[in-house]
């Protein structure tokens, strides 16, 4: 799965670009804070660039993993503000397995959300100038 690949390496290196190149244009994205699917490459790119803001800092790491023909699910665990979080990323992929196609995000517990829910508020307005 090249998808899959790509995204690890997006993770280790926070390459924007190589991020884009990831996402398929009609990517679809779930949020756990979000009410509907957000759709589209832009938005998505806006999404998981803003998330990996977040949560990718150092002490973030995958702890699971399960795969099928046409996906991925990882599962992760990180601490901000001294709350542990724990989710899951939730990937399809393009039938060749070179795109991502949707992303679905799962965080628990609530204190998790809530607080990612203020903080991807913050990057989000941050990043929009």
């Amino acid at each position: 799965m090249i998808a899959l690949d790509g995204w690890r390496e997006y993770m280790r290196t926070h390459d924007h670009k190589a991020l884009w190149a990831l996402l398929h244009p009609d990517a679809v994205f779930e949020s756990p804070v979000v009410h509907t699917a957000q759709r589209g490459r832009d938005i998505t790119f806006k999404y998981l660039a803003g998330a990996e803001q977040v949560l990718g800092g150092p002490g973030f790491r995958y702890v699971g993993e399960w795969r099928n023909a046409t996906g991925a699910i990882l599962e992760f665990e990180t601490e901000i503000e001294g709350i542990t979080i724990n989710g899951v990323d939730i990937m399809t992929f393009t039938e060749d397995g070179t795109q991502i196609v949707h992303f679905k995000v799962m965080v628990r517990p609530l204190k998790a959300i809530n607080l990612l829910h203020r903080l991807m508020g913050e990057q989000l307005a941050k990043a929009a100038g």
